[in-house]
């Protein structure tokens, strides 16, 4: 069973949305179509803000999540467990470089 908890929206939103809705007014269109389109961009503002309060939950929810898990002890002092960071570097710039100064070695070559 789903709850129908639609709050009305607030005065702000709703100027918004009619000022955006007037912005794109076309010549011949009627103001109940205005007002329809205004409470379309009504709908879009309101989703929008809900799923931004969601995504904020949701970052709330996993920082105190890694907040709890920080306060945590770690007890991993094996010797084994040694973290070394290795950094690469991916070959195509090289390639690339080394291309451009062929070329120019070649344009070089063949001009003199």
């Amino acid at each position: 069973m789903t709850k129908n908890n639609y709050l009305k929206p607030s005065q702000q939103t709703q100027d918004e949305a009619l000022k955006i809705a007037k912005g794109i007014q076309r010549p011949a269109q009627t103001k109940e179509q205005t007002r329809l389109v205004a409470q379309g961009i009504q709908k879009g503002i309101d989703l929008y803000k809900k799923q931004q309060k969601e995504k904020a939950r949701e970052l709330n929810r996993r920082l105190r999540k890694i907040s709890t898990q920080k306060d945590q002890p770690v007890l991993s002092d094996d010797p084994e467990l040694q973290i070394s960071i290795v950094y690469r570097q991916h070959w195509l710039p090289w390639l690339l470089l080394l291309m451009s100064w062929g070329g120019v070695g070649i344009y070089l070559f063949i001009n003199e």
